[in-house]
């Protein structure tokens, strides 16, 4: 059975008070109390067409008694939901034995877990947090953090080598995956920046941004003066990571 048709269930049964629903916002018992939340280090997890993602979830907790365990799913767009591969694991702090890291291992196959790209978007930490002297806390929004679609991006420079100044015709695609599909497809009209380095020199320069057209294609043209590196970068969007092209080294004649 997929995700999405578990996702669907769970939240008719949630309607129909067969689940716990997510609790709207924090509440607790006590001096029990959330102080931090990390996902995958950075707030992103970038999720491509095939191979199974995993990433961890920190909360970081505190009460005077100390941090006895925890709890916690995820949860985001249209029914999204995850729960750890595992019990969650609590750490007292090796110098305030009141506060503890608690620790889940989240796995997202796409071909699995995702039937089109509506999961994309915020996700959110639901936390359930015991201590030891019956404290506790619970929130269903301890923390956020972005489900993207992971994104790539390439480049070519022509001719090679090219006589110093002529046109240089620069061409790349931005491309992103598409869950539903199981393929890459191009993501358009999107700004994707331009950039040179010279063959003596470690900094790129932006030259211009150009947005990408149909399939995500990119395409300009400069002024060959002299030898170096071009490349494409794209920021990113709150669906899709950031992504720079390797450079392509053109011999200026």
């Amino acid at each position: 059975m997929r995700k999405r048709t578990i996702f669907a269930m769970l939240a008719a049964a949630t309607a129909l008070g067969g689940l716990a629903a997510p609790a709207a916002q924090a509440d607790g018992y006590g001096d029990t109390t959330i102080t931090n939340v990390t996902v995958d280090g950075g707030g992103k997890v970038a999720i491509g067409t095939t191979g199974a993602k995993t990433f961890k979830v920190a909360v970081t907790a505190s009460d005077d008694s100390g941090v006895k365990r925890a709890e916690f799913y995820l949860d985001g767009p249209s029914y999204g939901y995850l729960q750890p591969d595992a019990k969650v694991k609590c750490v007292a702090s090796a110098t305030d034995a009141t506060t503890s890291t608690c620790t889940g291992t989240f796995t997202v196959d796409p071909a699995v877990d995702f039937v089109d790209n509506a999961p994309a978007g915020t996700w959110y930490v639901s936390a359930w947090i015991d201590a030891k002297d019956g404290d506790y806390f619970t929130s269903g929004k301890a923390g956020s953090f972005a489900m993207q679609r992971l994104s790539k991006l390439t480049v070519d420079a022509s001719p090679e080598p090219v006589k110093k100044g002529k046109t240089l015709t620069v061409t790349g695609a931005l491309t992103r995956a598409n869950w539903e599909t199981s393929a890459y497809a191009g993501y358009t009209n999107q700004p994707a920046q331009l950039q040179f380095r010279k063959r003596d020199s470690d900094t790129y320069t932006t030259l211009k941004t150009v947005n990408t057209g149909s399939r995500g294609a990119l395409k300009t043209t400069v002024t060959a003066t002299e030898d170096g590196w071009y490349r494409w970068t794209f920021a990113g969007t709150s669906t899709t990571p950031p992504a720079t092209a390797g450079g392509d080294f053109i011999d200026v004649q």
